[in-house]
């Protein structure tokens, strides 16, 4: 999993972080709402259909790479800082690293089978982690 955080750009910790906090969609309309832009203005504003920022606020769409910079550039938020809260499943960078070792799909099918949680899971990257550093 530590393998899957560095091909994704995320650390441990960070991902930690994002699992226990918001979603993008979430960030995003929380930040809309700071700046006081109703659905319909922010949606005109970065030449999308209020149905599809909707949408991606919901959590039901995934925005582009250029919808989600004209988002930070209207709302004046960091892209760098709303890509944080992009919580998508890596699947290419999965699919790289099982196809450079099938013992990376092994390992997954059997955390998948198992139905190992999420906090378990951590915790012993965690523990692997902190082993190494020992």
């Amino acid at each position: 999993m530590t393998n899957i955080c560095k091909l994704s750009k995320l650390t441990l910790r960070k991902w930690i972080l994002i699992m226990k906090t918001k979603t993008l969609g979430q960030r995003i309309r929380e930040i809309r709402e700071e700046k006081d832009f109703s659905l319909r203005e922010l949606a005109k504003k970065i030449q999308v259909t209020p149905a599809f920022l909707s949408d991606i606020e919901l959590g039901r769409r995934n925005p582009s790479e250029k919808t989600l910079k004209n988002i930070g550039q209207v709302l004046d938020a960091p892209i760098e800082e709303l890509r944080d809260y992009d919580t998508r499943f890596p699947v290419e960078d999965l699919k790289r690293l099982a196809a450079s070792d099938p013992r990376y799909g092994f390992a997954f099918r059997k955390v998948i089978e198992k139905k190992i949680k999420l906090q378990e899971l951590l915790k012993l990257i965690e523990k692997k982690t902190e082993n190494k550093k020992s």
